[in-house]
């Protein structure tokens, strides 16, 4: 039996031109014909080409498959050829094992079906007729909705195209978040639906019933409303988690904006190469313990170049201040930091910082709880 390939044995084997080409051929056994069950004679064997899972080169299994014959006069059926599912499909020429590991390259590995055709080496068409019915059965598997009891949700933005022409560019997808046994988050995508808004999550979780939205206890989310009415609406007993990557995200976008602001306000024109805030624009979404001695130089340079830099400048320490919350050891010190962000950024003259902080005040117990779930993000 060749390792993975139940149900042969190698007849021989061989490397030639980049490819190493694997002859097999099923026991020698007993076959009846399929119409009837009449006992049938062997008529030889035909060569069969099947692309295998690539390894150091690309690998081709030769199956001899064998041919019968129905010796029963009355039967219609005068020749066929034996199957063997657990190496290939009646009429695919990609091996069951092949499918297999080319799923697991799409769901772990994020490859693309034209990356696999390559590896694989033949069409794109070919792969994706093998693996689609085995992604419908997947796709259908209700199995993988269990024990979820973190959940989180994000849109995606699946192309860039006219969606008449392949189908709707936004979704929404969930996430498994649950810690295993020894406490390790492996997120693993559950399920991606059409749609950008809360009734296309409230729909997804209204269609997974109630024993699945109860064991949910805790549930990560964006700061989008429409997520946060689902999740009040569908997962009432669960307790919802601003995602740490889009709080930071909203700190480094309130920076950005003022250092265009200021840029304008001082120059009258969008940064070009030599203004001194165009300059340190990568600088400042660094964080401050990221930098080294020569981008310290840079930033306090461009800083120092014109008083109304000093904006850029304290609004650049406020998203460091809310971005050292999450980088606290003890929960307790960065939940101390994180109520300090919402009683204070409110109230700052910068006005895109004020906007942050009151962004921050609305979804106060969301982006608490991060602190209050041992980090469920």
């Amino acid at each position: 039996m060749l390792v993975g390939l139940p149900g042969v044995h190698v007849e021989h084997v061989d490397r030639r031109d980049g490819l190493l080409v694997v002859t097999v051929s099923s026991p020698a056994a007993p076959a009846g014909c399929p119409s009837c069950g009449v006992v049938a004679t062997g008529r030889g064997r035909r060569r069969r080409v099947l692309h295998d899972v690539p390894g150091a080169t690309r690998v081709r299994i030769v199956w001899r498959q064998r041919v019968w014959r129905c010796d029963d006069e009355g039967c219609l059926r005068k020749t066929f050829t034996e199957q063997l599912p657990s190496l290939v499909a009646r009429r695919g020429s990609i091996t069951t094992r092949a499918i297999g590991w080319a799923i697991g390259q799409l769901r772990r590995e994020h490859a693309t079906i034209a990356g696999l055709a390559r590896q694989l080496g033949t069409s794109w068409k070919t792969v994706w007729r093998a693996v689609e019915p085995e992604l419908v059965k997947l796709a259908v598997d209700e199995t993988r909705f269990e024990n979820v009891t973190t959940l989180g949700v994000d849109e995606h933005i699946w192309h860039h195209v006219d969606p008449r022409k392949r189908g709707p560019k936004e979704l929404t997808g969930m996430v498994d978040l649950t810690r295993d046994e020894h406490g390790k988050t492996r997120a693993r995508l559950l399920d991606l639906v059409p749609g950008r808004s809360g009734k296309a999550y409230a729909s997804w979780l209204g269609d997974r019933g109630d024993a699945f939205r109860k064991n949910v206890r805790v549930a990560a989310l964006d700061p989008f409303a429409g997520y946060k009415t689902a999740i009040d609406d569908k997962l009432q007993d669960a307790t919802a988690v601003l995602d740490a990557f889009h709080v930071v995200k909203l700190g480094t976008a309130a920076v950005d904006e003022v250092r265009r602001r200021v840029q304008q306000d001082t120059l009258g024109h969008r940064g070009r190469k030599g203004d001194p805030l165009y300059g340190i624009q990568t600088i400042l979404r660094a964080g401050a313990e990221n930098l080294t001695e020569k981008q310290r130089a840079r930033l306090t340079a461009a800083i120092e170049a014109d008083p109304a830099h000093d904006e850029v400048f304290v609004a650049w320490q406020c998203a460091q201040q809310l971005r050292s919350a999450y980088h606290q050891k003890d929960l307790a010190a960065g939940r101390r930091i994180a109520e300090r962000v919402v009683e204070t950024f409110h109230t700052c003259p910068i006005p895109e910082i004020a906007r942050l902080g009151r962004t921050l005040r609305r979804w106060r117990s969301a982006f608490v709880a991060y602190f209050t779930t041992g980090r469920a993000n």
